[in-house]
C-alpha cells in the first residue's frame, strides 16, 4: 500500500471538524450554575427550527445567527455547547421561527457555502438537538424523559425506572479502495448526476474498523480487501455519525454490486480522478465538505509525489 498518512489530509479543510469551544463537562453537572449561565447577559444561542439552523443570509455566504438571552422566543430544548472564554454558547430548538430574523436553512446545503470555521459547532448543535428530538421517551419502559446536565442526559420520569440515556455517535467507515493507479468508487441513486464517492457503511457490534471496511466493500461491491489504514475522521451530523476515513488495498478487482446499496461501482484511474477534482473529468467528485473528497485528493497528491512516472 502506498504510504498515505494522516498528515496528508488537512482536517481543518473539512466540514464539521473545527470547534474551538470548551465543552465544559464539569459545569454541566451544576444545576444552579447552568441556570445562571442560561440567563447570562453575554450568553449566545444558536437557534434551530425543525433541525434547521437560523442563518444571516445578507452577506456573500450564510452565517449562523447567534441570539442573546433577551432575544429568545419560546424554546423547546436547550443544550450547552460550551464556553468561549467566559461566554456560554447554547443550542436551542424553537417553536416558531417566523418571529426571528434570518432564515432557517438545511444544514448540509448551508455548510457547503459557509466558512469552515463555523461548521463544527453547528454539527455539535444539530446532532444534540436531533438526539433530544428522538429520545423524548425512555427506551427501557416507554415513559417520558427529562433533559439534564446541560442537555447531555435524559432521565426517565418514571420513579421505578429512572433510566439515564446519553447521546450516542454512530461510527461509520468510509474507505477509498485502491488497486495500483486505480481506485474504486460507487454511487447511489440519490446522488447528484455523475457523482461517485468512496464506499461507506456503519460498524456493527463486536466489529473492528478494519473488519468493517473489508465487510462493507465485499457486501457492496464484491471486492476483497487486504490491508486497511486509518487516515482521519469527520463528524457527520445527519443525525450523528462519525465518518472514519480509511485507505484499503484491493486483493481482487472484479466488481459485483449489491443493487440495494449501490446503483453503480467502477474503477477510476488516477488521471480520471485528478481531472475530476479539477472539474474536467468523467465524474463529479464529492464536495470539499465531505471526507471522501479529501481522501481522493490525498491519494492523487501522494501518488503523483511518489510515482511521477504515472504522469
Amino acid at each position: 500500500m502506498i504510504d498515505i498518512l494522516p498528515s496528508h489530509i488537512n482536517v481543518a479543510d473539512m466540514g464539521f471538524t473545527i470547534n474551538h469551544l470548551d465543552r465544559a463537562d464539569s459545569i454541566r453537572r451544576n444545576a444552579d450554575l447552568m441556570h445562571d449561565l442560561q440567563s447570562h447577559p453575554l450568553a449566545k444561542y444558536m437557534l434551530f427550527s425543525d433541525l434547521k439552523p437560523i442563518f444571516d443570509i445578507s452577506g456573500h455566504q450564510p452565517k449562523p445567527l447567534w441570539f442573546s438571552y433577551h432575544d429568545l422566543p419560546a424554546l423547546k430544548e436547550t443544550v450547552l455547547l460550551g464556553l468561549s472564554g467566559d461566554i456560554p454558547h447554547f443550542a436551542a430548538a424553537v417553536h416558531n421561527a417566523a418571529v426571528l430574523p434570518g432564515k432557517a436553512l438545511e444544514t448540509r446545503s448551508a455548510a457547503m457555502q459557509m466558512a469552515v470555521d463555523d461548521t463544527g459547532v453547528m454539527a455539535q448543535a444539530r446532532s444534540m438537538l436531533a438526539w433530544h428530538e428522538n429520545h423524548q421517551h425512555c427506551a427501557k419502559c416507554g415513559a417520558t424523559t427529562t433533559s439534564g446536565k446541560g442537555g447531555y442526559v435524559r432521565t426517565c420520569d418514571r420513579e421505578v425506572c429512572k433510566a439515564e440515556h446519553f447521546p450516542r455517535t454512530d461510527p461509520a467507515a468510509i474507505m477509498l479502495v485502491t488497486d495500483g493507479n486505480r481506485c474504486l468508487l460507487g454511487r447511489q441513486s440519490a446522488f447528484p448526476p455523475r457523482m461517485y464517492s468512496a464506499l461507506a457503511g456503519f460498524l456493527e457490534p463486536g466489529e473492528t474498523l478494519e473488519d468493517c471496511v473489508r465487510r462493507e466493500v465485499w457486501e457492496e461491491a464484491g471486492v476483497k480487501v487486504g490491508a486497511v489504514r486509518y487516515i482521519a475522521s469527520q463528524p457527520w451530523p445527519f443525525p450523528s455519525s462519525l465518518m472514519i476515513g480509511c485507505f484499503a488495498e484491493a486483493l481482487t478487482t472484479a466488481i459485483k454490486i449489491d443493487t440495494e446499496e449501490l446503483e453503480d461501482a467502477r474503477w477510476f484511474t488516477l488521471d480520471e480522478i485528478e481531472a475530476s477534482l479539477a472539474g474536467a473529468g468523467p465524474l463529479a467528485c464529492p464536495p470539499p465538505i465531505a471526507i471522501a473528497h479529501h481522501l481522493l485528493r490525498a491519494w492523487v497528491a501522494v501518488k503523483c509525489e511518489y510515482s511521477p512516472e504515472v504522469k
